[in-house]
Order: structure tokens, then C-alpha cells, then sequence
């Protein structure tokens, strides 16, 4: 569901080192972590679009990610809380705005500042 005046952050953990436990650990850790934050509207899991045949559960979710609504007035301080925290680890994030989309990965701390300013200057365009 997408609350009306928001902003659709998707983030995934894409460590290649990591066990896709490992991964999903640390959404998990994640997603506590901004449901305690009031700028973030809702947070949880990635249903699976194309779950394994046979799949007994509604769906299933995508290992080690995590998206979270955030009103477009805060979605830039989610930006920076999100780049202080994950700062050294590999992810790959995207955001959406009215239709528009933007997908970047980072791998290091300096690329995720990167990510950040570009995703920070993509929700200032109009």
C-alpha cells in the first residue's frame, strides 16, 4: 500500500561474502531499527514476486531486503540516518516519487555518500 505525499525507499543487503541469513539479519536489524524512527511512515519486507513453485506461504519475501514509506518532507533525513548506518556495507537501494525511479549501488562508504547526494538531489528535482 502507498500512503499518498510519500516517498518508496526499497533497500537491499547484496554482501556477495554474506550467507543470505546473514543478509537477512541485517534488514531485519534494519527494518527495527527504522520502525523506532517517527519520520518513516511503515517499513517491512520485500514480498517475492516470483515465489518457488510449491511455495506454501502467501507469497514469501526476498532475502535481505526491506522497503519503507517515508513522507517526501522527511524522506531526506531517512537519506542521512540510512547513510550513517549503513556506511562500508554493500547494498543496493532505490527510491520512488510520483512515478519516477531511481536505483543505485554502493559498496563503500564513499560510494554510499555518493548514493545519498544523488538520491537526495533526485527527490529535490521536480
Amino acid at each position: 500500500m502507498v500512503i499518498p505525499n510519500t516517498v518508496t525507499l526499497t533497500i537491499g543487503f547484496i554482501d556477495p561474502e554474506l550467507e543470505p541469513e546473514d543478509r537477512d539479519d541485517a534488514a531485519q536489524r534494519l527494518m527495527q531499527e527504522l520502525r523506532e524512527i517517527d519520520e518513516v511512515e511503515s517499513v517491512g519486507r520485500v514480498l517475492d514476486p516470483n515465489p518457488p513453485e510449491g511455495n506454501k506461504a502467501l507469497g514469501g519475501f526476498l532475502v535481505g531486503r526491506l522497503a519503507a514509506e517515508v513522507s517526501v518532507e522527511n524522506a531526506k533525513k531517512v537519506l542521512g540516518f540510512l547513510g550513517d548506518r549503513l556506511g562500508g556495507k554493500s547494498i543496493q537501494f532505490s527510491v520512488e516519487d510520483n512515478g519516477r525511479k531511481l536505483s543505485v549501488t554502493a559498496n563503500s562508504c564513499e560510494e554510499l555518500e555518493a548514493a545519498v547526494k544523488a538520491a537526495k538531489d533526485f527527490l529535490a528535482a521536480p
